[in-house]
């Protein structure tokens, strides 16, 4: 009997020793937000919601990241400073929401005729490494991305020359909104979650977007036309950064695990958006949308109206210490690598 009790003792104080040891591990493990503007059902947001689940696997649970998507925890123009100031610890939006804030990185979205992206998305990071600017220091990047060629989508109206944009209203923000003006069309800022209902009652006339917004966005139940101006194809940089102190509170062997996921989420991004391209050129014919192409002379033209935006923004960057046409034309020899 006496045996008995001690070894029922012995159960007794193993199995408390174990749930004193799982109570321990459940307070190690480092819990995060991670704030997207993108919708839950965006494939963009489908992405950086496995992102967090993949840290997790990855991690053995030491990291734990709540997923809050369209704008919930912070909305799309709020999300940067939201990361910085810890009301979410990851976040996920524009660039190009805060303008002149990243100069450096916002000479990514000049129009340049962007073929993909994947093309894009690959400019995006290796802009970032080569010249580290200070403009993302108070944050730690986790990786950046960008979308495939902005085209000009209209509602009523076709575009089928630069003299049919003159007087158009359209949605658009950051280099988007140069190209517009650049074009003989009136940019309205505002953020993109924003689009469909400024389409849908008329506020706009059109907006520039690429393509995967049709389906994505499902701006392509609200829009008739898009001109596929190839030689103006502009992209929108995407941000995912981390609260600078939560990065540096987590151990190293999980930085180094989340960097690793980095550099393979990024890839993923950059083809998501072309996927999602084709997906959306589908879903915008066949809701009735018309594609319209430019000849090689109608191209020029168009080109030669927004080449000012590009030498302009050389200049900016040159006044404010930057060597502007270096970083424009390392964009342009990245385009040419990745665009093989």
């Amino acid at each position: 009997m006496k045996k008995t009790l001690v070894c029922c003792l012995a159960v007794l104080v193993g199995l408390v020793f174990l749930s004193m040891g799982a109570l321990k591990a459940e307070a190690a493990s480092v819990k995060l937000t991670y704030s997207n503007f993108f919708p839950p059902t965006h494939i963009q947001s489908k992405l950086a919601e496995a992102w967090c689940k993949e840290v997790e696997k990855q991690t053995n649970g030491r990291v734990k990241v709540e997923y809050y998507a369209g704008q919930t925890l912070t909305k799309a123009r709020q999300c940067y400073d939201g990361v910085v100031t810890g009301l979410s610890d990851v976040g996920l939006s524009v660039l190009a929401y805060t303008r002149g804030r990243f100069p450096v990185m916002s000479a990514v979205d000049l129009p340049l005729g962007y073929p993909s992206g994947r093309v894009a998305t690959a400019v995006a990071n290796a802009v970032y490494r080569k010249f580290m600017p200070k403009e993302l220091m108070d944050t730690k990047v986790m990786y950046l991305h960008a979308h495939g060629p902005g085209l000009i989508h209209t509602r009523g109206k076709a575009v089928r020359k630069l003299e049919d944009m003159k007087g158009l209203k359209l949605r658009g923000h950051g280099t988007s909104a140069l190209v517009q003006k650049a074009l003989g069309a009136t940019p309205v800022p505002k953020p993109m979650p924003e689009c469909y209902q400024m389409l849908q009652k008329g506020t706009v006339d059109g907006a520039t977007y690429p393509w995967e917004a049709n389906k994505g966005w499902k701006l392509g139940e609200v829009t008739d036309y898009c001109t596929a101006a190839f030689s103006v194809a502009y992209t929108t940089t995407f941000f995912v950064v981390m609260n600078k102190d939560k990065w540096n509170a987590l151990p190293g062997d999980v930085q180094r695990i989340i960097e690793g996921i980095n550099r393979e989420w990024a890839v993923k991004h950059g083809e998501a958006w072309d996927s999602s391209d084709l997906k959306g050129i589908v879903f915008f014919l066949s809701h009735g949308g018309q594609i319209i192409g430019l000849d090689a002379r109608e191209s020029a033209r168009w080109k030669k109206k927004v080449q000012p935006i590009i030498t302009n923004y050389v200049k900016k960057l040159d006044s404010k210490g930057f060597n502007g046409a270096e970083i424009v034309d390392f964009i342009r020899a990245t385009m040419a690598k990745y665009g093989k």
